[in-house]
């Protein structure tokens, strides 16, 4: 296809308590809350919109808060780890709030020639902060307490988990533009554009793990950049006439009035 995806526009995830949810994306993460609706498809439960100061594309991760819902499972066929852009000189102000704040964390270590620092929010589901020369260029939130050189800039990646890689990555490279840009031992990245922050996909090949179950503590989906309203209508006839289920462009209401012109895929 001629038009290309822009990149990651948001990813949704679902919450059990929304209390510690927000004091944690809003408290800990120092993310604006951007938004609270109810759930579209479900309007007795809230939907929580965390981004930037100005909400941008990008920048926006989402919940169903779902307080009676199971315990999900993360696994093969899911997204199971979002990662946020910090500038490269932030990462040890991180680890210290980490520390501050009783957050259990892993690293950092090195991947793909970036520094990374692993840890889970209060529902379990697993979160990076990367390291990056080249965050997004996004507003940090200006009433939160994190000073804005440190501010979380966007989502920087997500990692797919799959039993076998290569139909994903087909998906991804044949039909949706993405290009495969390295990889290190069963984790292949892929990037669209130029790449970089909320441009980029890891996809995780784990042929022995178990399926994920949708739940609490994991994503829901994640959501990709398109232009206009004609070529998200054009990725849908092109995915769907791969014989994949693709659902009927859905009007979200909220999203957008501060997409403008990107618009949920």
């Amino acid at each position: 296809m001629s038009q290309e995806i822009l990149g990651i526009h948001h990813v949704t995830a679902i919450a059990s308590d929304p209390q510690k949810n927000l004091n944690f994306y809003a408290g800990f993460l120092g993310l604006r809350l951007v938004k609270v609706t109810v759930n579209f498809d479900d309007p007795e439960t809230y939907h929580f919109y965390y981004g930037d100061e100005l909400g941008q594309p990008g920048t926006i991760m989402t919940f169903f808060v779902w307080s009676d819902a199971p315990k999900g499972r993360q696994g093969t066929g899911q997204v199971t780890i979002v990662s946020f852009a910090i500038p490269q000189e932030s990462l040890g102000y991180w680890i210290e709030r980490c520390i501050k704040y009783g957050i259990r964390y892993e690293g950092p270590q090195e991947r793909f020639g970036e520094s990374v620092l692993s840890f889970k929010d209060p529902d379990g589901l697993m979160l990076e902060l990367v390291a990056t020369t080249d965050p997004p260029d996004a507003s940090a939130w200006s009433t939160s307490n994190i000073p804005a050189e440190h501010a979380i800039g966007g989502i920087h990646a997500v990692m797919l988990c799959e039993d076998g890689y290569e139909l994903t990555a087909k998906l991804l490279t044949e039909t949706m533009g993405w290009s495969f840009q390295q990889r290190e031992g069963n984790i292949f990245r892929y990037q669209i554009g130029t790449g970089g922050s909320g441009k980029t996909v890891d996809v995780r090949c784990a042929p022995d793990f178990w399926k994920g179950a949708v739940a609490v503590g994991t994503v829901h989906h994640v959501a990709w950049r398109t232009r206009n309203e004609e070529e998200q209508e054009a990725w849908r006839s092109a995915i769907a006439n791969l014989g994949f289920n693709v659902t009927p462009v859905l009007d979200r209401q909220y999203f957008p009035l501060f997409t403008s012109r990107n618009q949920e895929e």
